[in-house]
């Protein structure tokens, strides 16, 4: 049987930095084999700081567990280059390119990377360039299903190029979009440069609906989310037989353990489990948010 790991994705969310370190203290106990730290989302989230993170990064690699720093997916100033070099000298840690710019960097250092599910690959020529930069673990994008990482695995192959490690996210709210824009700061009448900070009154974001009032998205600063909680644990047959190496679980602010506990024996099972959140329409090549009466089928 195909060997899995069990990674806890970057937190996309703004939480306290005590609630922060307190998490990861305690997520570092549980049955994971990776764990990424690291802002992802919005530079001015700084509750923790670069060094805050190359300082938890060392303190959480203690435990033997492979740590990867984590980039910002949408690099707009000096600064942000300034806290992603930072990063990358560090040079202890393997880090998650989800720009560009990150990806650059990494080369220009001869340091090895993971490509992260916003950088967009799309055909196996674009990854075999990634692959000479210094991918080793690609997290394919969220529209990204069983069909078409069957048909760019066979044309790597066929190139007689090898695969990089595959991580699919397994778990957590689809990272839809991301903005110049502050949609939180928008939806509460707040300038964006004065915006207060106000994400960190939402742990698992804000919640948006349709005029009907049917829940629809998540606001969470410059991204935005699906409303539904996506779950592969049932694909698990199909995961192993692609080749998948890695499922992601993205944190959220309540019952993470049991999630990852979930999958850890779902990871020992001869069978797969049974489906705890949502249907992931995208991994079937259908409308990525499912209707609400068949979602958990």
């Amino acid at each position: 049987m195909h060997t899995m790991k069990l990674s806890l994705g970057p937190l996309q969310y703004f939480w306290p930095r005590e609630r922060t370190l307190s998490f990861y203290r305690e997520a570092v106990q549980w049955p994971l084999d990776i764990i990424y730290l690291g802002e992802t989302v919005c530079s001015k989230r700084r509750q923790l700081g670069t060094r805050d993170w190359i300082a938890l990064a060392a303190e959480l690699a203690e435990s033997g567990k492979q740590i990867v720093l984590s980039s910002l997916a949408l690099i707009e100033a000096e600064s942000e280059l300034g806290m992603l070099q930072r990063l990358i000298e560090d040079g202890r840690f393997l880090i998650e390119a989800n720009d560009l710019s990150a990806v650059q960097l990494c080369k220009a250092r001869g340091a090895s990377f993971v490509a992260g599910p916003s950088l967009n690959v799309y055909n196996h020529r674009a990854l075999a360039l990634l692959m000479s930069d210094g991918l080793q673990r690609w997290v394919p994008g969220v529209e990204q299903g069983e069909t078409l990482l069957r048909e760019l695995r066979t044309a790597v192959l066929a190139d007689g190029l090898g695969m990089p490690e595959l991580e699919v996210i397994a778990f957590g709210r689809l990272p839809l979009a991301y903005s110049a824009r502050c949609f939180t700061a928008r939806a509460l009448d707040v300038a964006k440069d004065q915006c207060g900070f106000r994400c960190i009154e939402h742990p698992d974001g804000l919640p948006l609906a349709t005029r009907e009032g049917q829940a629809f998205l998540r606001i969470n600063g410059i991204q935005v989310q699906g409303e539904q909680i996506t779950d592969l644990g049932p694909e698990l047959p199909v995961l192993r037989e692609l080749g998948i190496d890695i499922l992601r679980l993205y944190p959220q602010a309540e019952g993470m353990q049991d999630v990852v506990a979930h999958y850890d024996l779902a990871l020992r099972s001869p069978t797969p489990p049974p489906r705890i959140a949502s249907r992931n329409g995208y991994w079937h090549g259908e409308p990525g948010m499912q209707p609400v009466a068949t979602a958990q089928a």
